[in-house]
């Protein structure tokens, strides 16, 4: 556990209701009326958006999203326009700060093992959820990392042709221990599902090793991986947008390439 972690609430609920956004926001409402904070901080993912917007509703805060830098109390940098800008933002409707941070930006917490353990307290006056109600939950089962933790990246977009292709990327993540994407324009183009998008409306990753396979570089695919440590871009356009933010380039057909790269590794 990292030092700078003091205490951890537990907050029960019945069910797997504990899975919906209304019940994560009921317990964040209610550990915040009981201990009265002055920041309230979520991951900037598809679930923190949900349920972050609804305490912000229920506490009377306006949230700031997708923070990637702290400059003060109450002072935040966000990215617009798919990150070609960077927003310093105030806040100051309320002494209560609700935000959400990019997870890519920051480094991870170190974790100690001479430091105290925290504290454990169970929130039990947490109001029932009786709208809406957990069915059930589908979610893909794969060997590989996940996509938005892995250290190694290995994405594919338009230039694949087809989903059955998507089997080059494969075979060269398998030997690098690392995790398959895809841009919007090859999910879009039914060559893999959407939980392998990466870019401003998929998952953001920052990979110690990203290598872009037939992806030309649109803004909404870079916004979403641009801060990974190492980027290789393979295209057979010299003039694709993805060369300009990679660290090693490649001209070439990636159906030679990637074979070749895979026999090598």
């Amino acid at each position: 556990v990292p030092s700078s972690v003091t205490s951890v609430i537990q907050a029960k609920a019945d069910g797997n209701s504990s899975l919906l956004a209304e019940t994560v926001t009921n317990a964040v409402v209610a550990a915040n009326e009981k201990h009265g904070y002055s920041h309230i901080v979520a991951a900037a993912t598809k679930f923190g958006a949900n349920y972050l917007g609804r305490a912000g509703a229920q506490l009377g805060v306006s949230p700031v999203s997708d923070v990637v830098e702290v400059l003060s109390d109450d002072t935040f940098v966000r990215p617009l326009y798919a990150g070609n800008a960077l927003a310093k933002v105030i806040a100051k409707d309320s002494p209560l700060k609700l935000i959400s941070i990019r997870p890519t930006a920051f480094e991870k917490a170190e974790i100690s093992n001479d430091s105290a353990a925290p504290t454990t307290e169970t929130l039990d006056d947490v109001p029932p959820n009786e709208l809406t109600e957990w069915l059930l939950e589908s979610v893909s089962k794969s060997e590989r990392p996940d996509l938005g933790s892995a250290s190694v990246v290995i994405s594919g977009g338009r230039g694949m042709k087809n989903g059955e292709n998507f089997a080059l990327l494969e075979a060269l993540a398998d030997k690098l221990g690392g995790a398959v994407g895809a841009s919007r324009a090859a999910v879009d183009a039914g060559f893999v599902p959407n939980d392998l998008q990466v870019g401003q409306t998929g998952k953001v990753v920052a990979p110690d090793l990203y290598i872009a396979c037939g992806i030309s570089g649109a803004i909404q695919h870079l916004s979403g991986m641009k801060d990974s440590k190492t980027i290789v871009a393979i295209n057979k356009d010299a003039e694709a947008p993805i060369f300009q933010v990679a660290d090693y380039g490649l001209v070439a057909d990636l159906f030679d390439a990637v074979p070749e790269l895979t026999e090598k590794v």
